[in-house]
Parts: structure tokens; sequence; C-alpha cells
């Protein structure tokens, strides 16, 4: 599926093609809800790498998140990359080196209409804001951590890949 993408001020706009377009997965870790989740988590999707084209470029930044590892003094620098607009702050993509075929761009910046998930996964539960109520329905799984299965197998579990 072709996701078109855009941020709030349509400074950026971006393309990028999904075989896992369905919006599932929810984090709430304190680095997704502070930089890009209002509601307490973010939502990103799955997307190839090679077909990402952006346009406006130029008004795009990025963000390495701190990671603070428990019983460690010093936060240690994170490779993931966040992209956002340098212009009015929206959140667009993540792009992490440790998997480079891959684009994550946030649902929130997706023009596209995407079709709605049968169940969710809300992942790191453990360190949601004490404000946040889950939302969870019949069929989603809750983690405190990561779960054991990706965006594609979730996708191609319940038959939703698409090209």
């Amino acid at each position: 599926m072709q996701l078109e993408g855009s941020c709030h001020c349509g400074a950026v706009r971006f393309t990028v093609s999904s075989s896992g377009p369905y919006p599932y997965q929810r984090c709430y870790c304190s680095i997704c809800r502070k930089t890009q989740g209002g509601g307490g988590y973010s939502i990103n999707l799955s997307g190839d790498a090679e077909t990402m084209h952006v346009r406006g470029g130029a008004n795009v930044s990025v963000y390495h998140a701190k990671l603070q590892e428990p019983g460690q003094q010093a936060a240690r620098t994170s490779s993931a990359e966040r992209h956002f607009c340098k212009r009015c702050g929206s959140a667009l993509w993540l792009f992490s080196p440790e998997w480079p075929e891959l684009i994550h761009p946030f649902a929130s910046a997706i023009d596209t209409p995407l079709p709605v998930p049968p169940e969710h996964t809300h992942l790191l539960l453990g360190s949601k804001a004490s404000w946040v109520e889950v939302q969870a329905g019949p069929g989603d799984k809750l983690f405190d951590g990561f779960p054991d299965e990706s965006i594609a197998d979730w996708h191609g579990r319940l038959g939703l890949t698409s090209s």
C-alpha cells in the first residue's frame, strides 16, 4: 500500500510503500509519549525504506533519544532517528540503522486512509504514565516490555499483508 504523509504545516510531505499498513501497535514508552503521543502512546507503521520519497527535506530535523538504563549513571544516545518537521514540530517517521531496510512512519503523520486493525498490541506498559488509561479490546495483547511478534509477523498472522 502506498502511504502519503505530511507535517501539520505542509512544509514536509513524504510517500512510502508499506506491506504492513495497519496501525495496531501502541507504544507507551516515555520517548514515544513525550515526542509524539499526546494520548499517552504513539503508533508507528512499517514501510520499505527504499521507497521513501521526501519533499521539503530541508525542513526535517532528527532527534536521538537519551536512554537511561537501570543501574547506569549516564544516559546513552539512541541510534534510532526520530524525524520531525523543524517548523511545526510534527513527528514524521523513525529510522533505525539496526534495520536499514525499514522506515517507521508515525500513523498520526499519514494522510492516506488507513485500515482499522482487528486487534491492538499495547507495548512497554511498564513505563506508561500513571494518568494513561489503556483502552484494550477483547483480542488485544498487552506487554510490559516488547512483544516477540514483529510488525510483519502480526500482519502475516492475521492475513493482513498487502503489497
